[in-house]
């Protein structure tokens, strides 16, 4: 997600404009002004724009007091509440009329010479800071005026102070009449007005090279022509050297005005790589510049994105260890860049470990958590590519790189998508050698490191290899460490890892299926049951008559052991059956004649007792099934216990996929760690038992 490129506005600050004595002195502030858009402010601009329009305001003999004038009007067009008045009371048309007029020499040499078309150029320049006076101004027909007049330096025989004045205050007007404004962009180009500005980047004058490359940054600003006709006029030279300079102010303008040439413009980028822009881009990263280090860093990602070669040249030449310390900066638009660019770097083998070694993983990782989204997407691509190498990944997991990918916030879709496919990339590595460099670390690595990588493997470790893992090497220790802690957030991700652990391990969700009914030969079938005929024995329950027959009952060990024993049921014709009720005695019967039973919810649980009362073990599993579909935040604690009153497995197996499923739901709960704490030997046999048989349906 590549950070957008601006198109600045300037910034039009006073001159030292006053003349003689007063040269060093600031312009001071009118006096006693009235509040903005008063009717006496209206007054004040009227007789200005009147003496403006005034037939002898053009003779040179008035050239002092149509300074006043403009000098006056530039002071109160810095005040943003009076450049709406302004424009209503026609000061645009008129100061667009002293663009015009010929400026001979005795003007040039005079006390007043170009300071009159400067103040106007700095008045039509302020005025363009909004949108809607842009076209006005231009429709006046300033932009033929103010082009010509840049072209003044070439024809003057004096570059005079005022001069050097009227440039920059020329280029500035451009800059703010073309801001965001693709139709005055157009008009610029087609009056000529790039080849002279390409032209004062080579001026003997700092801020006049400043102000032309601000016009040009605005006019590249996405616009081929203009991108094309800059590079025709040969800038690009002109800029390299500019990005070389000590002044701060003029190597970022100049970085500015490459950035937006270069943007989604593939030709020119290589031009531009090839005048040599590369190495004193990598330069401007440690530029104290702030403006420049951003600007430098998004270049660099956007050369980044040429070709492998240019991605190798930028990392040799020693981009990434800056690029790495950005991260760590204060300001966010300086980490969205640099992570821009260390993302785009990432994405070639050359540079993953450069970027590993120079200690990038860890603040990629920590931008993860940014509010920004565009920072957010450039930490996870540049992670995505260093996961795709092997040696890395032991690394980002060691840093707890995994736990932010899987567990973060994400504001993008982009980013969301991203972050996916890193997580498969984490799959698809996790074997062979780091699998074994992962096992070493989660066996000899500090605490911290061997908890991360547990976790991590919970979720990635290929599952014949996780008897090894978890069991052999202790990783499901590391993990009822964390989930037996105090701290709720450790217990949280342990639950995590632990539920995915096993349904990974499982091909289906425990609980849900009962083992497999006999074959129907071995029952005497339902119209058997409670039928009279052939009966051998009747059992007494709740004051009714049941009638079985002894053959069928022997399925089951106690009335095995009943009739087969010494006990006094052996030869009784009616047997009372104490402490079950008729309906869960008919249904038990049921499941011993025909080898099924539908088990409702509203008697499952009085089944189960039954069930395990005359050791049926498949319709346990019957109730157990049913039950588990149940289970809530409110009654898992009590379903627990049931499970181990009833010996019941599959109920005690789900109950504890439940509660580590459901941490969010039951972590508020009193109960909670006391529950966990009391369970955790059962979820060790759950997993001892449940990873040994993995294994061995693998192998």
């Amino acid at each position: 997600m590549a950070p957008k490129r601006k198109s600045l506005k300037r910034k039009l600050e006073h001159d030292l404009v006053a003349l003689g004595s007063d040269r060093t002195k600031s312009p001071q502030p009118l006096q006693n002004s009235p509040p903005p858009s008063s009717p006496d402010f209206s007054a004040v601009i009227l007789s200005h724009v009147d003496l403006l329009n005034s037939p002898s305001s053009t003779y040179v003999t008035d050239r002092a007091a149509l300074f006043r004038s403009l000098h006056a009007l530039s002071d109160l067009a810095q005040n943003e509440e009076m450049v709406d008045d302004m424009v209503k009371c026609g000061v645009v048309p008129a100061v667009v009329k002293h663009l015009e007029v010929p400026i001979d020499d005795d003007c040039v040499c005079g006390p007043y010479g170009y300071e009159v078309e400067k103040k106007c150029a700095i008045i039509l320049g302020l005025l363009a800071n909004k949108p809607e006076h842009q076209h006005l101004i231009v429709d006046a027909g300033a932009l033929p005026y103010i082009v010509d007049l840049l072209k003044r330096h070439k024809t003057s025989s004096i570059i005079s102070p005022g001069l050097v004045g009227l440039l920059r205050r020329l280029a500035d007007a451009i800059t703010n009449l073309a801001h965001e404004n693709t139709t005055i962009k157009n008009l610029v180009r087609m009056e000529g007005g790039i080849p002279p500005l390409v032209e004062l980047l080579e001026f003997n004058d700092r801020n006049v090279q400043k102000a032309a490359a601000g016009a040009l940054r605005t006019l590249a600003f996405k616009n081929d022509e203009n991108k094309n006709q800059i590079v025709e006029c040969k800038a690009l030279p002109t800029l390299v050297l500019m990005l070389r300079s000590e002044d701060p102010t003029v190597h970022y303008e100049a970085v500015g005005v490459i950035g937006n040439l270069v943007h989604s413009s593939p030709n020119i980028k290589k031009e531009v790589i090839q005048a040599g822009a590369l190495q004193p881009v990598i330069g401007l990263l440690s530029s104290s510049c702030l403006e420049s280090q951003r600007e430098a860093a998004l270049l660099l990602g956007q050369f980044a994105s040429t070709d492998t070669d240019c991605k190798v040249h930028i990392a040799q030449r020693g981009a990434i260890q800056p690029l790495v310390g950005m991260l760590k900066s204060s300001d966010s638009q300086l980490k969205e860049m640099s992570a821009f660019a260390l993302g785009r770097l990432a994405q070639d083998s050359h540079n993953q470990a450069g970027i590993a070694y120079h200690g990038g993983i860890e603040p990629l990782i920590d931008l993860l958590s940014s509010k920004n989204a565009f920072i957010q997407h450039n930490a996870a691509f540049a992670l995505y590519g260093l996961v795709d190498n092997e040696d890395i990944i032991a690394d980002v997991i060691k840093a707890g790189g995994f736990h932010k990918l899987q567990d973060g916030s994400f504001k993008a879709q982009p980013t969301r998508e991203c972050v996916a496919k890193t997580l498969t990339r984490f799959e698809e590595k996790i074997q062979g050698q780091v699998l074994k460099h992962l096992s070493y670390l989660m066996r000899f690595a500090e605490k911290g490191v061997q908890r991360r990588v547990a976790l991590a493997l919970a979720h990635l470790c290929p599952i014949d290899d996780c008897r090894t893992i978890f069991i052999d090497n202790n990783g499901l220790e590391l993990l009822l460490e964390l989930l037996g802690s105090t701290n709720l957030k450790q217990t949280g991700v342990a639950s995590l890892a632990l539920h995915k652990l096993a349904t990974r391990a499982i091909s289906v969700p425990l609980g849900d299926v009962a083992p497999s009914s006999p074959t129907p030969q071995e029952f005497l079938g339902k119209h058997c049951v409670n039928n009279p005929k052939l009966s051998d024995v009747t059992f007494l329950v709740e004051g009714k008559r049941f009638y079985a027959h002894r053959v069928c009952l022997v399925k089951s060990d106690i009335f095995r052991a009943m009739f087969d024993g010494g006990y006094r049921e052996r030869e009784a014709k009616d047997i009372e059956i104490p402490n079950i009720k008729w309906d869960v005695f008919v249904l038990m019967m049921r499941y011993i004649y025909t080898g099924t039973a539908d088990v409702s919810l509203d008697i499952a649980q009085d089944l189960l007792k039954a069930a395990d009362q005359y050791l049926l073990e498949g319709l346990k599993r019957l109730c157990e099934n049913t039950i588990s579909q149940d289970i809530t935040a409110e009654n898992v604690a009590l379903m627990y216990q049931m499970s181990d009153t009833f010996n019941a497995t599959s109920l005690k197996h789900a109950c504890i996929m439940f509660v580590l499923d459901q941490f969010d739901k039951l972590s508020s709960k009193p109960w909670y760690g006391y529950l966990v704490c009391s369970i955790v030997p059962d979820i060790r046999k759950f997993f001892s038992t449940l990873l040994g048989k993995s294994s061995s349906a693998d192998s």
